[in-house]
């Protein structure tokens, strides 16, 4: 039972860490609404080509982002439907914390 928990959390922990980037969380929010080219997403983060798919490598290792070649073009989407769930828990924690920040001051 041990086990299965440790091999649980450190699996958990190379999604967050795959995540823990802002322009890894805006690519899949982006990707959560509709797939997209690596240029659209490159267009999108605003850094270079080869810095987005290194970004993309670290999603697809740990299996956040599929990818589809189509000719030239490479396509990627989301491949957990779940992540606005975990976005939308995320802004909720942010938004009380900073409830709670103006509270305190008043």
């Amino acid at each position: 039972m041990q086990d299965k928990r440790k091999i649980r959390s450190e699996r958990r922990a190379e999604v967050i860490k795959a995540l823990a980037h802002p322009s890894r969380i805006l690519i899949a929010e982006a990707l959560g609404e509709n797939e997209m080219s690596v240029g659209e997403l490159t267009e999108l983060v605003g850094s270079d080509i080869s810095t987005v798919s290194k970004h993309l490598s670290i999603m697809r290792n740990v299996g956040l982002v599929d990818v589809d070649k189509r000719g030239l073009n490479v396509y990627y989407r989301i491949q957990c439907g779940c992540l606005t769930d975990f976005f939308s828990c995320v802004d909720g924690l942010s938004r009380s914390r900073i409830k709670a920040l103006v509270g305190s001051l008043s």
